[in-house]
């Protein structure tokens, strides 16, 4: 099972958006990425990376309200591994099997379960769900659910709250039903209209709104609005701007963004109820042996560095910056942030250099 897990590694995909975060994976054959149609519902383009992929900006070209199902288009997709739909594998209560997700923050993780139900009603609706007890962690949504053949029997949807690790998967023959019928629908982005369930293009949308077949009103993920922050959001991207970042490449879920400056990943987030603008550049990892110089070393420019703290969370050597979202503006944030830029740059390396710390990312991928 370890083989088939780590062949995922390369085919499950990170999703960001200006509003959440989640999982897909990508399927060779149609040369698609599934995911849930919630976690990129309201966007035209979603950021995906993964372990084999660049990060980079892709349309949404489908959307199923049905399903909650949405495929994502990939124009720069290396020879990733072939996995398969278990659109033929039997599923039985008790079958062992695996959720993998790679939410963006996370590392990529995988909890094992059984199959409590092969085919579950949920509420009102005549859709057939895998329901499970492998966890589904926050941001795990839209990962596979993989059987011990390492076919891919569902994508993870959702979850009761506080059901005990009860989950539930799309089965697979409804998303290989769903690839066929989008490719029937031709070239372009699609939707599935929730009036009479045909999957409409753009060539088909009447007054682009209305179905042609039953005239109920279809979205199609080209007609979202482009999102555009307000407030202390569009402060911090206009930072991020002006210091030479691609924002949009940089979202990661609400109030949140991810840049690499030099070797250093700063995490920058605003927290709305408190007002609190919190920048953590992520170093370096503490050394395995003679810790005790490094600490000094912390502790000694924690009284240097002017407006920056360092601190570690487990084995993590971070920068920080605080500030009030009464006190930003753009004169002060650009000094603010060009100074932790340019501290985590220099820092990370007298850590690594003289200290013995460990580096927690090459060329941009977290170190296992």
């Amino acid at each position: 099972m370890r083989e088939v897990i780590e062949l995922y590694r390369n085919v499950v995909i990170q999703i960001a958006t200006p509003y959440s975060t989640g999982t897909g994976f990508y399927l060779k054959k149609p040369g698609l990425i599934i995911t849930n149609g919630h976690i990129v519902q309201g966007n035209r383009e979603v950021i995906i990376k993964g372990e084999g992929l660049e990060k980079q900006l892709v349309r949404v070209i489908y959307s199923d309200p049905k399903y909650d199902l949405a495929f994502l288009e990939v124009q720069q997709a290396p020879d990733l591994p072939l996995v398969e739909l278990g659109v033929d594998d039997k599923v039985a209560e008790g079958d062992p099997v695996v959720a993998i997700g790679h939410p963006f923050g996370l590392k990529f993780s995988t909890t094992q379960g059984i199959v409590s139900n092969a085919s579950h009603f949920h509420d009102n609706d005549d859709v057939r769900y895998i329901q499970h007890d492998a966890a589904l962690n926050p941001g795990n949504s839209g990962g596979p659910l993989i059987n011990k053949s390492g076919r891919i029997l569902g994508v993870n949807t959702f979850i009761i709250k506080d059901g005990d690790n009860m989950g539930f998967s799309l089965p697979a023959h409804y998303i290989s039903e769903t690839i066929t019928a989008f490719e029937a629908a031709g070239d372009g982005v699609c939707a599935r209209c929730e009036g009479c369930g045909n999957i409409i293009s753009e060539a088909e949308i009447e007054n682009n709104k209305y179905c042609p077949h039953c005239g109920a009103k279809v979205e199609l993920p080209s007609m979202a609005e482009e999102y555009q922050p307000v407030g202390v959001a569009m402060t911090i991207e206009e930072l991020l701007g002006k210091a030479g970042h691609d924002v949009r490449l940089s979202r990661r879920g609400l109030n949140n963004w991810e840049v690499l400056q030099g070797s250093a990943r700063i995490n920058i987030s605003y927290h709305e109820e408190t007002g609190l603008i919190t920048g953590d550049a992520y170093l370096c990892m503490l050394p395995q042996e003679n810790i005790k110089p490094v600490y000094e070393f912390l502790l000694l420019q924690n009284y240097k560095v002017e407006g920056l703290t360092f601190s570690i969370k487990s084995r993590d050597i971070i920068l920080s910056l605080l500030i009030y979202d009464r006190y930003l503006n753009l004169s002060t944030g650009m000094k603010l942030f060009k100074h932790l830029f340019e501290c985590a740059d220099h820092y990370d390396n007298i850590l690594v250099e003289q200290y013995g710390a460990q580096w927690k990312y090459e060329d941009g991928e977290e170190v296992d």
